[in-house]
């Protein structure tokens, strides 16, 4: 009986996780153009998000959360389609995701925008 007790703890113990999720509103850039948006110059055509995401295995692996970070929002940018256009993304968010298992965990990321385009008057 001790030993089916024992053996059931453990079982529970490798096949049971946690999961964290984080979301971060704030613009992180550090190089940043202000827009202000007080006139009804623009509209919004989409919303586009980018992600990234590392595995690790007994804590070694993959890298770290500004790179995951500025991959996922390299991802949403081209996305995105911005180049040569009248175009700009507003309300930028960032949501972290960890998974963690007993010998292995996951890290992914996902930022999120909206694609406004500039209207002539």
């Amino acid at each position: 009986m001790k030993k089916l007790t024992f053996l059931l703890i453990g079982l529970t113990f490798l096949i049971s996780s946690c999961a964290v999720h984080d979301g971060l509103t704030t613009n992180s850039n550090n190089h940043t153009t202000e827009v202000v948006l007080s006139e009804k110059n623009f509209k919004i055509i989409e919303s586009v998000q980018g992600e990234a995401e590392v595995q690790y295995i007994f804590g070694i692996g993959g890298t770290k959360k500004k790179a995951l970070i500025a991959e996922a929002r390299a991802n949403m940018l081209n996305k995105a389609n911005l180049v040569g256009s009248s175009k700009a993304v507003i309300n930028e968010t960032i949501e972290m995701q960890y998974s963690i298992f007993p010998f292995w965990g996951k890290h992914k990321v996902i930022v999120s925008a909206y694609v406004i385009e500039f209207t002539p008057e």
